[in-house]
């Protein structure tokens, strides 16, 4: 019997090997469609407000009625400023045991929109039905939201900003009063054109107002602590900041 050569041998191994690789690959499938939903998280469509392309208008919002195993689910939201100011479910499953069921997960499922402004919410243990529902009506709503938006018309932020000075907050040691910029629904500079001066008002003045504007910047609301040694000056730029806003439309 004729011996085979060792280096045709070990080519053919080789090759055999490589096959075997090729092929165990061409079975292996190319994505988990359900992955996503198993470990909790959205699908990849669901982008958050805060981390989207395109911000969310102003006004008040209905999303699609989801249909669930136990009936729909449909959420409206309310939008000041860019941001989720309320989220409510105008219809959601009811009677017998889906009555415990909604009373329960429906007023958390609001609290979590408001919480995290996306559609990418926790589900509500006992409630899986009603949760995806939930998040498919409200990633409905935030969608119709982002389409309502003011289109940039190219000349980026700078054409959508705006300046506007609430009214002077009257304070036991002198008025205060603020003005912010407003770009795509956020405030992007808060100042004190006004604030308490003369003697330790001073000092107050220098310490408590760059947190203030601070503050005002990160929260994007007059929801801000005041600062420790300076009531009457916080007091008063929130005052006033509430009134800037209100005038900016939120």
């Amino acid at each position: 019997m004729r011996k085979s050569h060792p280096v045709r041998r070990a080519v053919l191994a080789t090759a055999a090997t490589v096959s075997g690789i090729v092929l165990l690959l061409s079975l292996k499938p190319a994505s988990d469609p359900g992955s996503a939903e198993a470990a909790g998280g959205a699908p990849p469509a669901a982008e958050s407000v805060q981390g989207g392309a395109r911000p969310i208008g102003d006004g008040t919002v209905t999303g699609d009625a989801a249909q669930t195993q136990y009936g729909a689910v449909q959420v409206r939201l309310t939008v000041s400023g860019g941001r989720i100011t309320k989220a409510e479910a105008v219809q959601a499953p009811k009677g017998g045991q889906s009555d415990q069921i909604t009373s329960n997960a429906v007023p958390r499922l609001n609290q979590a929109a408001v919480q995290t402004q996306s559609g990418d919410i926790d589900a509500v243990s006992g409630a899986t039905y009603t949760s995806a529902g939930y998040k498919e009506s409200l990633q409905s709503a935030l969608d119709k939201a982002r389409a309502s938006a003011p289109a940039d018309t190219g000349g980026g932020d700078a054409a959508q900003a705006q300046t506007v000075t609430g009214d002077a907050a009257q304070t036991q040691y002198g008025p205060v009063q603020v003005r912010i910029t407003v770009s795509g629904g956020r405030i992007t500079k808060a100042e004190a054109v006004q604030a308490p001066k003369g003697g330790q008002s001073d000092q107050i003045t220098s310490n408590a107002v760059p947190k203030l504007n601070q503050a005002a910047v990160q929260a994007g609301t007059a929801d801000i602590d005041a600062v420790s040694g300076a009531t009457y000056t916080s007091a008063g730029y929130k005052e006033s900041l509430q009134s800037a806003l209100d005038k900016a439309g939120g």
